[in-house]
């Protein structure tokens, strides 16, 4: 997850607007419809050297139109989890990250299981911290890679709409190959996040609780807001210096609007009614938001929107923390985050507060 959530930043905006001599840019409606690959700032060789070292599974299973998902889980267990958050760094938030195979004595059955999705460009991998951390609670975790990221298939993106159909999918294909043990519980981080409230209102009551980080409330607000404040950024390559300008003047305006409805023919979706306080409203299940103070590529106020939109939720808000390190801080947040699934009760009832560390 380290600098995992720069979704639609400086992988999205800049390496979509880089120009070569030998690959073409790609458009931002490009960008905005898939991905294109994964961010080079996921650090792939760290992770897949811990995961060499640690006992895990990973599968596949079909989402709702067929895309195939690939998914990683790990057991219950006292995986001796060192996690160290070490500041905001030169350019993006850094951690460190190591932790080694249970003992047999230290398994243990699980308590419930525990899916989590991750952000634009990101993969199931890139979310190894929550994961352990979760697993050392008591949970079967079980990482997905969303539709166009990972290993998964392509297919449309749906801003969560369809990715949330494609975890209800996987739920359900998961649960027939027994991987499912106990009370199910969603964690998302922003794009995620969204997807786990969509998926959330179609799971009903199969579903215990949802812990929801930094999602945004709607879909082309958040593009529009996201965008300016990326392109507003100094240049930090030489590239950047042609490219930067050259967004600026096409996207500025009417440019981004254009950018959005061409999306929107490409996906076959309107942006603008992407409503997630929508569905967040029609959710049984407990739902925990979180949201940093300081995030600027999903400002605080869509948090806040979605909160209102559904008074049944809990909301936390972070002092200090923005949408880069948000995710990152296991120190701030596991407490909550464990207290809010141990504290969900098959009865409906939910944990009545739940705070940050300071």
């Amino acid at each position: 997850m380290l600098r995992s959530l720069a979704l639609a930043g400086v992988c999205v905006m800049l390496a979509g607007f880089a120009l070569s001599a030998h690959v073409p840019p790609l458009s931002l409606s490009e960008r905005l419809a898939a991905p294109g690959g994964t961010s080079p700032l996921v650090p792939t060789e760290r992770i897949d050297a811990l995961l060499t070292r640690l006992p895990h599974q990973q599968g596949s299973v079909a989402g709702s139109d067929g895309v195939s998902l690939h998914w990683l889980a790990f057991e219950p267990g006292d995986y001796r989890l060192d996690y160290r958050y070490l500041g905001k760094g030169e350019r993006f938030p850094e951690f460190a990250l190591d932790a080694s195979a249970p003992t047999a004595t230290d398994t243990q059955q699980p308590r419930g299981t525990v899916i989590l999705l991750h952000g634009w460009m990101m993969d199931g991998g890139s979310l190894l911290p929550w994961s352990l951390e979760l697993a050392q609670q008591g949970y079967r975790t079980i990482a997905l890679d969303l539709r166009n990221h990972g290993r998964s298939g392509h297919g449309l993106s749906g801003y969560g709409t369809r990715e949330g159909e494609d975890v209800v999918a996987a739920l359900k294909a998961l649960k027939a190959e027994g991987k499912i043990s106990g009370p199910v519980h969603l964690l998302g981080v922003s794009y995620g996040a969204a997807t786990a409230i969509f998926a959330a209102r179609e799971l009903g009551p199969q579903l215990r609780s949802v812990v929801a980080m930094e999602s945004f409330d709607n879909a082309g607000q958040a593009i529009r807001t996201m965008v300016p404040h990326m392109l507003a950024k100094p240049p930090e390559r030489w590239s950047d210096y042609v490219a930067l300008p050259l967004a600026r003047w096409q996207y500025g305006g009417r440019g981004l609007d254009e950018a959005i409805a061409t999306t929107d023919r490409k996906l076959g979706l309107d942006l603008d009614r992407i409503d997630v306080g929508q569905a967040l409203a029609q959710v049984p299940a407990c739902v925990l938001l979180i949201h940093g103070r300081d995030d600027q590529h999903i400002p605080v106020a869509q948090g806040r929107a979605l909160a209102a939109a559904a008074p049944r939720a809990r909301y936390l808000e972070v002092p200090a923390e923005d949408h880069l390190s948000l995710p990152m801080r296991l120190d701030r947040l596991s407490n909550a985050v464990n207290q809010w699934f141990a504290q969900a009760a098959d009865d409906g009832s939910c944990a009545s507060t739940v705070t940050a560390r300071l």
